[in-house]
């Protein structure tokens, strides 16, 4: 082609380059969306996604109600955050890897939750997670060991709920199955703990000295009075409200901190306790 003004030349040369930059990109694909593949590795596990019906018993038995705040710890494709916040529940999730993250906020996003459902780029290890109410997983037994000191920490009451893994010796509070007819195939099994209030140690009580030891929700021990020891039995504590049994009396109360109080079914009725020392660990560290 031969141009005799140089003005118009460039005029045609920008047209058909801009021309052909469009017939190119027509031509290109559109990048494919990110679809995750069930045994893909991650940073700590393998991506395998919770089965929906047993997300939906997972936050039943955990009583999710609108006023909890849930943080799935892992939390993969985002269907447990986005199945809470379907529920008018604000729920976080907290997941490493950075494509699943963003496909996590796309699906909330089409699910119309995305007020409510928000996933970040974390390691679950250098996570506050201190303000949930609820915490979910899918995660390993031996990551569960890891991050359990870290749960006992939490706020008295908070519900932990994992599929298929146990926390070891912390024996869980309950749990659920879904069945086949429910399209649950395999990894069926939810466990359920409420986070212990710390109550072991020494309190004073009216009628003498409560020493309770602690073992996660359970406790034993012994009450003092009038130079007569009692052995505590059917000690329990669950979140802040503790039961257990002496000399006959059972008695049943709230612990906020180093002070606790409640009833019984013995002659004086109510009772109450101030702990006379520091509060002692719920459990020995878990040996991972």
């Amino acid at each position: 082609m031969h141009c005799l003004f140089r003005t118009r030349c460039s005029l045609l040369a920008l047209s058909l380059f801009l021309w052909a930059g469009g017939a190119l990109a027509q031509a290109q694909p559109t990048p494919s969306t990110y679809e995750p593949s069930v045994g893909q590795e991650g940073k700590d596990v393998i991506w395998v996604p919770t089965p929906q019906a047993l997300v939906d018993k997972m936050l039943n038995m955990a009583k999710v109600a609108p006023n909890d705040y849930v943080i799935d710890l892992g939390s993969g494709d985002g269907r447990t955050v986005i199945t809470a916040a379907k529920r008018g529940v604000q729920a976080l999730g907290i997941e490493y890897n950075p494509d699943m993250v963003e496909l996590s906020k796309r699906s909330a996003q089409k699910e119309g939750v995305s007020d409510r459902a928000k996933f970040v780029k974390a390691d679950l290890f250098a996570s506050d997670f201190s303000k949930a109410t609820v915490i979910t997983m899918f995660l390993l037994p031996d990551i569960n060991l890891k991050l359990r000191p870290k749960i006992l920490d939490l706020k008295p009451g908070t519900r932990i709920v994992s599929n298929t893994f146990t926390m070891g010796d912390w024996s869980s509070d309950g749990s659920v199955t879904a069945d086949q007819s429910e399209g649950c195939q395999s990894y069926c099994v939810a466990y359920l703990w409420i986070v212990p209030a710390k109550v072991g140690g020494t309190w004073r009580f009216p009628q003498g000295e409560l020493t309770l030891k602690q073992e996660f929700q359970m406790l034993s021990g012994q009450l003092r009075t009038a130079g007569e020891v009692t052995p505590i039995t059917n000690g329990r504590v669950s979140g802040d409200q503790l039961t257990f049994v002496a000399g006959g009396v059972d008695y049943s109360g709230r612990v906020n901190g180093n002070s606790m109080a409640g009833t019984s079914n013995g002659s004086s009725g109510t009772w109450t306790a101030t702990r006379t020392g520091k509060p002692v660990p719920a459990a020995a560290p878990a040996k991972v």
